[in-house]
């Protein structure tokens, strides 16, 4: 299940546009399935920089640890504290409930550097 109003990254994270220009940041279904039963999360603190690209989270399932990369440049606005008690919510619903955390972004998101519905699910494919 691949939501058609979701922005993807190749690192299988999406992205969700909210108010303020600000994006709702979490993994897909399929880097929560590959990752099996998540059991702990790292989340960035409100006001931390991010810069595109470079690791800004931590998802730690049974199998092995996972960085979760910034999908633009901006500031942490919001983190999901229910995950702190509750990691298991990236497993059960990745694109609601199992969101990670908010961006204010530095300029606008370039789709032309983000993937669709149809082109997330044709790289998955791939691998």
């Amino acid at each position: 299940m691949t939501p058609d109003d979701l922005h993807y990254t190749v690192e299988h994270e999406w992205l969700r546009a909210t108010d303020g220009g600000r994006v709702r940041v979490g993994i897909t279904d399929f880097a929560q399935a590959a990752l099996g039963d998540i059991v702990f999360v790292q989340l960035p603190d409100v006001g931390t920089r991010a810069d595109a690209g470079q690791p800004i989270a931590e998802v730690e399932s049974t199998k092995s640890v996972s960085d979760v990369y910034a999908p633009a440049a901006g500031e942490v606005s919001g983190r999901n504290e229910a995950l702190d008690a509750s990691p298991d919510l990236i497993n059960s619903d990745p694109y609601g409930e199992g969101w990670l955390f908010e961006l204010t972004l530095d300029t606008a998101l370039d789709p032309a550097q983000l993937l669709d519905a149809d082109g997330y699910t044709k790289h998955t494919a791939e691998q």
